[in-house]
């Protein structure tokens, strides 16, 4: 087995090491360790809109990245240690979570922590999540990656996950969002994210003699960055490629009563209907019309309704006031 410590904090660029150590290393089996800042990494066939809160996300300048797999949206930030496990598939059993979860619970347990799997994906200890785990099959071979709260800031985790479920109808996969607790108040005192992951590495060198590290080369780095521009940074990926959804959203400003009704699909506005007893002296189906075939993201439709005088289709309102109902 080879293991890699990744050397970077970037959300971009560990989740594109995922993809890159597929042809990397196409026969061997690998463990992937990183440690990302502030950021929420959303499942494949997720609606990224569905499951974060944007405001705060932007706010507070949280990374939002798309993975390769499956499942819910979880937060990532420096106190939560990910590891990634790469194998070939052969005749492996595409649903047994339990194989690489056990070096976690094996070792959680000589800890004195009393950590168990439990369900289909999820590592509980006295019955709240600290860990769950994620599958893909790609090229050949079969990744579960999963994620261990140690020390993460769950007020944050809590705010950026949370989303009005009113302002969207779609047939995305949801997030199931269990009760979770962090292991620093179970672990021995003085653990951090990079000493539990030094004895991660440790347990894993005892259950298999040949473990041995391997260095990201510069050239690996590189061709991982060039696949982040390309790919794991881009709206496209992050927030395109959501599946189609309906979204709504009203509010109340000073100028009247406005709702607004999307239909979205690969991230750009299909069809739009506002209504409202507002007072105008256009005709709102005039920028109904521009806003077609816009992305459905605030600086898309920043610069349309800036091009346009607003107020001549809604009456007295201010830019921002108008912004505020699409998000």
């Amino acid at each position: 087995m080879i293991i890699i410590d990744s050397p970077s904090n970037n959300a971009y660029f560990n989740i594109a090491t995922e993809e890159f150590l597929l042809t990397k290393f196409p026969q061997e089996d690998i463990l992937l360790f990183y440690v990302n800042a502030p950021s929420i990494i959303i499942g494949k066939f997720q609606n990224t809109l569905a499951e974060i809160n944007l405001d705060y996300v932007n706010t507070k300048g949280i990374k939002v990245v798309r993975r390769m797999s499956g499942g819910g949206a979880v937060y990532h930030d420096l106190g939560n240690l990910n590891f990634s496990f790469h194998t070939l598939l052969g005749d492996k059993d595409f649903t047994d979570f339990a194989t690489f979860t056990e070096p976690v619970v094996s070792l959680l347990n000589k800890l004195d922590v009393p950590a168990k799997l439990e369900g289909r994906n999820d590592l509980l200890v006295e019955g709240k999540k600290f860990s769950g785990n994620a599958k893909l099959v790609k090229s050949g071979k079969m990744i579960q990656h999963g994620t261990i709260l140690i020390n993460s800031e769950m007020e944050i985790l809590a705010d950026a996950l949370k989303v009005n479920p009113l302002k969207f109808i779609d047939k995305a996969v949801k997030s199931n969002r269990s009760r979770v607790t962090k292991l620093i108040n179970y672990l021995p005192k003085n653990t951090t994210t990079d000493t539990f992951k030094k004895l991660f590495i440790a347990e894993i060198k005892t259950q298999n003699d040949e473990a041995k590290v391997y260095n990201l080369s510069d050239q690996d780095i590189a061709e991982i960055n060039k696949l982040v521009e390309e790919k794991y940074e881009t709206w496209d990926w992050n927030f395109g490629f959501s599946p189609a959804y309906n979204f709504k959203k009203a509010n109340k400003v000073p100028a009247g009563f406005i709702e607004i009704h999307l239909d979205v699909h690969k991230g750009h506005i299909a069809h739009i209907k506002i209504f409202g007893d507002f007072f105008a002296s256009k005709p709102i189906e005039e920028l109904e019309q521009k806003l077609i075939g816009a992305k459905h993201e605030e600086n898309a439709i920043r610069t349309i309704l800036q091009d346009n005088n607003i107020t001549d289709y809604f009456g007295k309102v201010s830019l921002e006031e108008i912004l505020a109902i699409f998000k």
